[in-house]
């Protein structure tokens, strides 16, 4: 093993580095500049200053002497040396002990450094190296320093945990001097300062250790050049006051989330005495936090408008350890009373006790404007040795007589830890409202059955009215399933309407509206179809129908010839009072307004949709449920649902700053522009204006219903979408079902709740959603070809993104290095599962049930064999 470099320092001030080793190769020499810092070989070598550097310092590898080989050789000339720093981990072992501490302050998890430590010895002697081993035994990162000046300097760089001072000897270092000097200093809080020493005269008594304390130093080490002394002390500092200074230097993170938060914080002791008020609290009650710090709470004045026993109570649940909520009402320094949903959680400290109150407090919002809804009511009976815990309430005093434990309560309600040590019962305050709201009318529904039930079920049902109070009530949160990247990018392209940065970067892609169609063909009637086409419509009617064949033959306009026999089944011109010229005309009008330069986005994918579409028509439960105006409007829909798509995505628009998405303020941005655009291009053209002899009524009638069915091919409502119709149409559906089938039922099962206009609406939605994106229910080979080209659209945004300095909305979709495997999984689990499932529950569709599950299993299989493949190479490679 080679030996470390030695370092020479010549009378000009350039150091020299000789690389030698035990093998007697050649020296190498490194020259460095005068008042430069450079790591050689792991030490770290810095100059004091450019006029006084030593004319020669030599350091060999530093062992204890018990494992040294040879004596330490030193040259130095005394005269001239004022201060050297060497930083250790000079050998292997050391290296691998510096490593990082893992500890915990609460629930917070926090990971130290390895501890630096500042050595600060006049000379160089045996006790200095017994510290200086300590370090590189257990891995600390060690400097030293010989003189004030270079210390503080050293210290106030690196902010080093422990400091090793001499005291010695007084005429070469005056230890007290350095120690205030580094005390002086604000990042010194949490240093501990150690004085080296000398053992007192056999004929002395002990010495007081105040001066040493009064100088800033925290410890005394008795001179010991013993390295497993040495060992020992540091050691010793590092479990203790290092670790102990280093928690509190992590409760600076803590106190400036207090300080931003934006509800009020008020820390009291175990005798109410104010602790701690944040600048929310000082804004709320119109103090200044020097008035309230070190007062009791009993002397800030009281707010005449609570129950004359609320504070008894609320005292007799916190003494007890329990957490109190409710309603409170708190004076203001001017005066004023304010009404406050109060939080009071106790602390509990050594010894088991309670050392602190936190009471969190947010304003009640009782604006008759807003007429908003907040509980009024928090109450609770125990019995026995259980406390008595009761929220003054305006309508209803002590609503359940009963009393319960509260433990057997909290085990059966383990879910909710706000209420673990709670039995309480929740009622809303409804103001005085002309028209209720839906929302409203469940709420008060609730509130009544909360009366007369028991007390589980009371609680869950106050969970149900929280969660009620969201505002997203139909977007799930991730679950553990979703960490994966795949399904975070495409979860979050797919249903956000972009990051709303601004960019220098306006998209702007041509929209054909103003495009002239006179020079298209004529269209032809039916029973002009060439042959081949002709050919290829065959079996449109099934679901394995193959659209890219058809996308052949016919020179990607499929959606004209598929469109028009579609439409002629369904009877359509004779719905509408139109000519097939008209019909076929306007489908070609639609069909140039696709861009065939999308890979996924063009009218192949329309034609698609439109196949599907037609294909859930005829399923039994959708004829029962939809009137002929409601088919024609899916069918209308859906050919139209994607036309003039740019083959970029919402965020996308909304990020680059479009026209469009300016137009449509980055709401639904594509969506609204199909429908709108669809309307537009019909009324602008007599000869394919299919609109031009209905009725106003019964038009107005339709267009709202294209509208609607377009709109909810957006992917923010997806899962808003889904549940409605979960919840208004398969279990009635179910309900019926369960009912028809048990024996003796009398009731009468044929309400047909179904056809009512609401729910005839969310069939509509959900019919299109899954026509929209059915390509995982396809036939194998057809569902291969969709993930391609879902896949070369997004490669193509994600490399334009780059090139504009745009947001990249899916990072994970880079032709580089994507998994199309994984992005179908992801797609599939996340959005395709559960609504197949909900739409076949109603229409019935086996097969493409079974599509999807052999499709899943192949992506799985194709992902798996994947990683099997990388996971060998990377061990073939090693």
């Amino acid at each position: 093993m080679g030996c470390a470099p030695s370092i020479h320092v010549s009378q000009s001030g350039v150091i020299y580095c000789r690389d030698s080793d035990e093998s007697n190769s050649p020296h190498q020499t490194t020259t460095i500049s005068q008042g430069t810092a450079a790591t050689l070989h792991g030490l770290f070598i810095k100059t004091d200053a450019a006029d006084s550097i030593p004319s020669v310092l030599a350091y060999q590898n530093r062992y204890p002497p018990a494992t040294r080989t040879g004596s330490r050789k030193e040259r130095r000339d005394p005269g001239q040396h004022n201060c050297l720093e060497a930083e250790t981990q000079t050998s292997n072992t050391s290296v691998k002990q510096a490593s990082t501490t893992e500890l915990w302050l609460g629930p917070m998890k926090l990971t130290q450094d390895p501890i630096q430590v500042l050595l600060i010895f006049a000379k160089e002697d045996s006790q200095s190296d017994g510290f200086w081993w300590a370090c590189d035994r257990a891995g600390y990162r060690c400097n030293i320093a010989r003189t004030q000046e270079s210390a503080v300097e050293c210290y106030l760089e690196k902010h080093h945990e422990i400091i090793v001072i001499d005291h010695r000897h007084s005429r070469y270092l005056d230890a007290d001097t350095v120690c205030r000097s580094i005390r002086a200093t604000k990042p010194s809080e949490h240093t501990t300062i150690l004085a080296v020493v000398p053992h007192p005269a056999s004929d002395q008594d002990e010495m007081s250790v105040l001066p040493l304390l009064n100088a800033g130093f925290n410890r005394r080490f008795l001179e010991n050049n013993s390295m497993i002394a040495c060992y020992n002390e540091l050691i010793q500092i590092d479990h203790g006051e290092v670790r102990s200074q280093f928690k509190l230097r992590s409760c600076s993170s803590i106190f400036t989330a207090l300080e931003q938060c934006q509800e009020a914080i008020e820390i009291t002791s175990e005798d109410h005495v104010i602790q701690y008020v944040n600048p929310a609290f000082e804004r709320m009650m119109g103090y200044h936090k020097d008035e309230l710090i070190g007062k009791e709470v009993t002397e800030l004045p009281k707010s005449d408008k609570n129950r004359a026993d609320l504070l008894d109570t609320i005292n007799t649940c916190i003494k007890q350890g329990k957490e109190w909520q409710g309603i409170y009402y708190a004076r203001k320094k001017s005066g004023d009373s304010i009404q406050q949903h109060v939080r009071v959680t106790p602390v509990i400290g050594q010894g088991g006790k309670i050392r602190h109150f936190v009471s969190i407090k947010k304003l009640c919002n009782a604006s008759d404007n807003n007429k908003q809804i907040y509980k009024i009511n928090r109450e609770e009976k125990y019995s026995g040795d259980n406390a008595l815990t009761e929220s003054h309430s305006f309508r209803h005093k002590n609503r359940r007589k009963e009393s319960a434990d509260v433990r057997s309560i909290t085990s059966r309600s383990s879910d909710a830890p706000s209420l673990q040590n709670h039995r309480y019962s929740s009622m809303a305050r409804i103001h005085t409202m002309t028209i209720e709201a839906p929302i409203t009318k469940v709420i008060n529904i609730i509130n009544a059955a909360q009366e007369n039930s028991p007390v589980t079920v009371a609680e869950a049902l106050d969970r149900v009215l929280e969660i009620l109070r969201t505002t997203e009530l139909y977007s799930p949160q991730l679950g553990t399933k979703d960490e994966d990247p795949h399904t975070s990018d495409l979860v979050g392209g797919l249903m956000t309407d972009g990051l709303r940065r601004l960019s220098g970067n306006e998209y702007v892609f041509s929209k054909n509206m103003n495009q002239s169609h006179s020079h298209l063909p004529v269209p032809m009637t039916i029973s002009d179809v060439p042959p081949r086409i002709a050919q290829a419509l065959d079996g449109e009617e099934n679901w394995d129908f193959n659209i890219f064949e058809l996308e052949a033959v016919t020179h990607k306009r499929p959606l004209v010839y598929l469109g028009s026999k579609i439409f002629t089944s369904f009877g359509v011109c004779e719905f509408l009072n139109c000519s097939e010229a008209t019909m076929r005309s306007w489908l070609q009008m639609i069909e140039a307004n696709y861009h065939s330069s999308n890979s996924y986005h063009n009218s192949t994918h329309a034609a698609d949709v439109l196949h599907a579409t037609a294909y859930f028509l005829q399923k039994d439960s959708v004829k029962a449920s939809l009137d002929q105006l409601d088919k024609v409007a899916a069918l209308i829909a859906a050919t139209v649902h994607d036309v003039d798509h740019p083959g970029r995505t919402n965020s996308f628009l909304c990020n680059a700053g479009s026209e469009l998405a300016v137009l449509y303020n980055d709401t639904a941005v594509l969506e609204s522009h199909h429908a709108a655009l669809a309307f537009q291009l019909t009324a602008k053209d007599n000869k394919c204006n299919i609109f031009k002899k209905m009725d106003r009524t019964q038009h107005r009638t339709l267009r709202q219903a294209i509208i609607d069915m377009v709109l909810a091919t957006e992917m923010t409502k997806h899962f808003e979408h889904v549940n409605k119709f979960v919840n208004s149409i398969n279990k009635p559906i179910a309900a019926e079902d369960s009912n028809s089938n048990s024996e003796g039922s009398d009731c009468e099962c044929s309400t047909n709740t179904k056809n009512s206009p609401e729910d005839r609406i969310l069939i509509k939605r959900m019919m299109i959603k899954c026509a929209d994106v059915a390509n995982p229910c396809r036939p194998l080979d057809l569902c291969i070809e969709w993930a391609g080209r879902i896949s070369e659209e997004y490669f193509a945004q994600t490399d334009e993104e780059k090139r504009q300095g745009l947001p990249v909305v899916m990072p994970v979709f880079d032709r580089h290095t994507c998994s199309i495997p994984k992005s179908q999984i992801s797609f599939i689990d996340y959005f395709i599962m559960d609504m197949f499932d909900a739409w076949d529950a109603f229409a019935n569709l086996p097969n493409l049930i079974q599509h999807l599950s052999e499709n899943y299993k192949y992506w799985k299989s194709l992902d798996e064999l994947k990683c099997k493949s990388l996971r060998c190479s990377s061990e073939s490679s090693k």
